[in-house]
Parts: structure tokens; sequence; C-alpha cells
């Protein structure tokens, strides 16, 4: 699938719970909180717990992103788009 394909689903599931899956294996669970053109950002579920495994992590300190332009309110962690290999919604009672 496309980049814009999977930024779409991004798009359209903002708010909802999801299990991203990578290219690399790693598994992803929590909310979408914000999608940009590059990444989706998760906060995962559990107050803070998550697999640092994955892409693009770290956006919420100082000048966060590119040019101090990325999402930065809150907890969580940015995925890439084009790492996407797969992208699931929840059920409301697994999270």
């Amino acid at each position: 699938m496309s980049v814009q394909h999977y930024h779409n689903l991004c798009q359209r599931y903002r708010g909802r719970a999801v299990e991203i899956r990578t290219h690399r294996g790693d598994v992803h669970r929590g909310i979408i909180k914000h999608v940009d053109r590059q990444r989706v950002y998760l906060e995962p579920f559990g107050g803070g717990q998550r697999n640092l495994g994955g892409f693009g992590f770290g956006f919420y300190g100082p000048g966060g992103g590119y040019g101090g332009y990325g999402y930065r309110p809150g907890f969580g962690y940015g995925l890439a788009l084009g790492a996407i290999g797969t992208l699931a919604l929840l059920p409301f009672f697994f999270w």
C-alpha cells in the first residue's frame, strides 16, 4: 500500500484505537492522536509504555519534528507512514 493510502486511513481513524505492524515486524498499539504528511502519532496504551523499536519516535522534545514544526503535545511517539505494513482498528474492550 502507498504512503498516501495509510495517510488517508490514519486521518479517518484519528482518535481510534489501532494496531500498527511495521514492515520490520514491530507491533504498536495505541490511539491515533495526530497525522502529518510523514508520520502518524500514537498515544500508547498503559500510560507511556511503548515499543521503542519503531521509526521516528521522540517527537515531544524541544523543536520536535522538522524545524520545530512537529506534533508535540502530550505523550506518545510517531511512526513513519512508509514503515506501516498493516493497520487494524481495535475493539473498545481490547484497550
